[in-house]
């Protein structure tokens, strides 16, 4: 096994303190990481992935597409929401969900040319 750590400490200390002075601080890397964390769960990359097909989708339809029960789905769509990668409405009595620009975005870089199963 090959060992992922310098034997030897060779500092390159002009970049490595101007990287460490500009370094993302923990406040700031907290919102990215729960964004991309939300997307840690096949079945919410599924249904992310299904409504950045479309423009919007109600809990029955997302459940029917993702094959899994409406209350789970309705509890991945939650997550999701407070992430901020999909945002929902009420019409009438049924809540429509889409997908954000931060989640288009997110799903893009974590879908990379990968398809859909057909």
């Amino acid at each position: 096994m090959a060992d992922d750590r310098c034997d030897l400490l060779c500092l390159d200390l002009p970049k490595a303190e101007a990287l460490r002075a500009a370094r993302l601080g923990d406040e700031a890397a907290r919102r990215p990481a729960e964004r991309a964390k939300a997307f840690g769960d096949p079945t919410r990359l599924t249904l992310a992935a299904a409504l950045a097909a479309t423009d919007e989708l109600c809990v029955c339809d997302l459940a029917w597409v993702a094959e899994r029960p409406e209350n789970l789905v309705s509890h991945h769509l939650r997550a999701l929401r407070a992430a901020g990668l999909v945002a929902s409405r009420r019409d009438g009595k049924m809540v429509m969900y889409t997908v954000t620009e931060a989640g288009r975005a997110l799903l893009a870089a974590v879908m990379d040319g990968a398809e859909p199963a057909r």
